[in-house]
């Protein structure tokens, strides 16, 4: 289900995206963790109305997964017919128009992500066993992918790459992500804090030692945190570790994140990665 938070920062994205489906065309959103990617999705699925089949990629999704499989006991019975089939998400999208929705693509196995090439380009598969099936109007495939240097993704390739129009997103300005926090959270917090909250995330996207940084999204799980009572060092602690990346694996991470604390208080001390 849709959040019924608005969107903030994202409305050129959400009318391409729109234009784009409004044409049944293959969309490929990219960006990192937490920038509003499945967001941005699911409004103009709900926006337009569109029905979907919805996939979270995971390294261990299988082909048969995506397509379908016989189910053992019935083809004892029936044989191998429409029957005895289990049908996957890319095979109902496909017989019921719907759209495709592939969360994470570039998590899915390379195996897997090739299968859906003649969907996407003829908008038709072969089955084995149950010969061709086509297409009917409004399907197509809109999947989001992570940039390929973060953890656990395959490279598309550049035949699958070349089925799809693609939206880049990136994380949003300083005002729009302290909307958002303002957004989502009670009015139990101060304005101030929750600048200081947008100012640390950012800081850590911008920090010498860190590879990844944090999204919007830890600093929404800080301010819950506020909220029950906790110190913002300790919310911090908390909140921060499994969302940030160091460049070394030896970084003491709570060092870091208490030394980005201390020099937020004095934003001109904070170090600026190197182009």
């Amino acid at each position: 289900m849709v959040s019924k938070s608005k969107i903030i920062g994202r409305e050129i994205e959400l009318l391409q995206l729109k234009k784009v489906m409004g044409l049944n065309r293959n969309i490929l959103i990219e960006g990192p963790v937490g920038v509003g990617k499945t967001f941005l999705v699911q409004q103009g699925l709900l926006d337009l109305k569109k029905k979907f089949e919805r996939i979270d990629g995971d390294t261990r999704y299988t082909e048969q997964k995506l397509t379908g499989w016989f189910d053992p006991p019935i083809v004892l019975k029936k044989g191998y017919s429409k029957d005895s089939f289990i049908e996957g998400p890319l095979v109902t999208a496909m017989r019921q128009g719907k759209v495709l929705f592939i969360n994470e693509l570039n998590r899915m196995p390379e195996a897997v992500q090739n299968i859906l090439l003649p969907a996407m380009d003829e908008r038709r598969i072969t089955m084995p066993k149950l010969g061709e099936l086509e297409a009917k109007p409004g399907f197509c495939v809109i999947a989001t992918q992570n940039p390929r240097e973060f953890t656990a993704t395959h490279a598309l390739s550049e035949a699958l790459l070349d089925r799809f129009e693609m939206i880049q997103l990136d994380y949003q300005s300083r005002e729009q992500e302290l909307l958002i926090l303002k957004q989502e959270v009670s009015s139990k917090l101060k304005g101030n804090v929750l600048e200081r909250l947008v100012d640390l995330i950012r800081a850590t996207r911008n920090h010498t030692q860190i590879k990844r940084g944090a999204s919007i999204r830890a600093a929404l799980a800080m301010a819950k945190l506020l909220e029950i009572g906790l110190e913002f060092e300790v919310a911090a602690l908390m909140a921060l570790p499994s969302r940030i990346e160091p460049i070394s694996s030896e970084e003491d991470l709570r060092e870091l994140i208490l030394n980005l604390i201390s020099l937020n208080e004095f934003p001109h001390l904070v170090e600026k990665k190197k182009n």
